[in-house]
């Protein structure tokens, strides 16, 4: 295996910072001067670490001022079953989910079939505007079977819907199915986001399941693609 170019070591190490909150969104780095004397590398080499990581919009060089940390875009693991806290955790910045509607009613035809349950069953229907300190950045709309979780709670919904399903239900999540799609948003939508109507977004379909097999949701989200990236690895299957 060849040897990884010090300056890719060094961004590395940069991006770990970042990650832990050593160096934070927003806040100038240490000078070209201050990181070579920190590594003991040539300013080439550091150049070359921040030149990396400015093509790659992770930091930001403003002239006359010096480097900063960019507000990154989440990469969304679609194949990583986590909360929405979980996924903005290496911001260390506050989350919370603003209840917009928690209500009780019957499903459509086709929610019945998303949910696998008959079309007389009463199904939860939850929207929730979820916030990185103050600025919105995914609704949700939620659908859960009303059997399933009898004593669902306003005050559940604003925190940890997954903590209330693993540790006060004791029910074991299994996977999700899901599909994304890039749409424009409504006008509702679009003002709930703070985001231009004419500003696409991706929203993601998911069927959740239990270990059994149980269907226990079905939720749309509705992301801001300033805020969001889904990065997906394939394999090319062998014959």
């Amino acid at each position: 295996m060849a040897k990884i170019p010090m300056y890719r070591q060094i961004a590395d190490i940069i991006r770990e910072k970042i990650r832990t909150g050593e160096y934070k969104v927003a806040e100038a780095l240490p000078t070209e001067s201050e990181l070579r004397t920190a590594f003991s590398v040539s300013r080439v080499t550091i150049r070359q670490a921040l030149k990396l990581l400015i093509e790659n919009e992770e930091l930001e060089s403003i002239q006359g001022s010096g480097t900063y940390v960019k507000e990154n875009k989440i990469n969304y693991d679609i194949y990583q079953q986590s909360t929405f806290n979980e996924k903005w955790a290496h911001l260390n910045q506050e989350t919370h989910s603003e209840v917009l509607v928690f209500e009780i009613t019957l499903p459509s035809i086709t929610m019945a079939e998303y949910l696998n349950i008959d079309e007389t069953e009463r199904v939860f229907h939850i929207k929730r505007l979820r916030c990185l300190a103050e600025h919105p950045i995914t609704l949700e709309d939620t659908w859960m079977p009303l059997s399933l979780f009898p004593d669902l709670t306003y005050q559940v919904m604003e925190n940890s819907k997954y903590d209330y399903i693993e540790n006060t239900k004791g029910m074991t999540i299994d996977r999700s199915e899901q599909e994304i799609i890039p749409i424009l948003p409504s006008k509702d939508v679009a003002a709930l986001l703070q985001i231009d109507q004419n500003q696409p977004i991706i929203e993601k379909r998911t069927r959740s399941f239990l270990e059994d097999g149980t269907v226990f949701e079905y939720s749309r989200n509705q992301f801001t693609t300033t805020d969001y990236k889904f990065t997906l690895v394939a394999k090319r299957h062998r014959k």
